[in-house]
């Protein structure tokens, strides 16, 4: 049951592609989200106190988190890397005066970067597009330098609850993408060996006066339903008004439409120098105190 449901929220990368190309020239309108989370995650930076000589914004969309990198480590090569080539020249321009961004079209699972290469992978809500964390990482992993840092940001389960609940009283299709859960991915991070990896999650809930606003929204983020399991033609006035009818019942006592948002964060290092490969016999072991203590009883 596990790997048929896997295989209905498999993503169709070549659709996925195609709406972040259309969506670059409305994004930033609809992106405030994912500015200030964007922010948040540059917040943490300072914690680590890091001086990179080599940056990889992963996901870089078009560019307003990147500009504010670039311009807090004035001495790194920053690299933004996206799915949608308009996305990347959009980034581009958007880096301050006398500064280059390295801009470059890739898939995470396959960074064309090489081995050892980065000091700092910086991902801002992007790994909620990938389908396989464990390939993902082990990239990471390949193309961090020893002691290296990743951090980044990526969207919980609980992420538009209340739009996949409205839909399934109107349909049995998938209408909404699917999230990792927060172990889930902290998981992973242990399977590719990233050492130390320490996670947390933040609720945000966004408010709407209409239904359309937040459609709206999501079409201008380029987040479009692009699961295996979604349907094929248009829904039909019956099962938008069945959706609608259900997501009214959200509504709050100021009039507003709630739409929650499950954020969570993650920090991880390099491979250590003593480290042995993957596919090695020697078994690694990393610290997971602060991650299990997010355990939470309803999961």
């Amino acid at each position: 049951m596990r790997e048929a449901e896997n295989l209905a929220f498999a993503l169709d990368r070549r659709l996925l592609r195609h709406a972040f190309e259309r969506a670059a020239p409305y994004y930033d309108h609809a992106a405030v989200v994912q500015r200030e989370i964007g922010n948040r995650l540059l917040e943490r930076l300072d914690l680590l106190k890091l001086k990179p000589a080599v940056v990889v914004d992963l996901g870089c969309g078009t560019g307003a988190v990147t500009a504010l990198l670039i311009k807090k480590y004035r001495q790194a090569r920053i690299i933004g890397l996206e799915l949608a080539p308009a996305m990347v020249a959009s980034a581009r321009k958007r880096a301050p005066w006398l500064r280059t961004l390295h801009g470059a079209v890739a898939e995470p699972e396959a960074l064309p970067l090489a081995n050892a290469s980065c000091d700092l992978i910086f991902s801002n809500l992007a790994l909620q597009w990938c389908t396989d964390l464990e390939l993902v990482f082990a990239e990471f992993r390949r193309v961090l330098k020893p002691g290296g840092a990743l951090l980044f940001s990526t969207l919980g389960p609980d992420t538009l609850l209340e739009l996949r609940q409205s839909w399934r009283v109107a349909d049995y299709y998938n209408h909404v993408n699917a999230f990792f859960d927060m172990h889930d991915i902290g998981d992973a991070l242990i399977r590719a060996r990233l050492a130390e990896p320490v996670m947390d999650v933040e609720r945000l809930t966004l408010t709407y006066s209409k239904l359309d606003q937040l459609m709206r929204d999501l079409k201008s983020l380029g987040a479009a339903n692009i699961t295996a399991g979604r349907p094929r033609g248009l829904a039909g006035k019956a099962r938008w008004q069945a959706m609608r009818g259900h997501y009214e019942q959200f509504r709050r006592a100021d009039g507003l439409l709630p739409v929650s948002c499950e954020v969570i964060y993650g920090h991880a290092w390099g491979p250590m120098r003593e480290m042995p490969p993957l596919g090695g016999k020697d078994t690694a072991v990393f610290p997971l105190a602060r991650l299990r203590r997010m355990d939470r009883p309803d999961r």
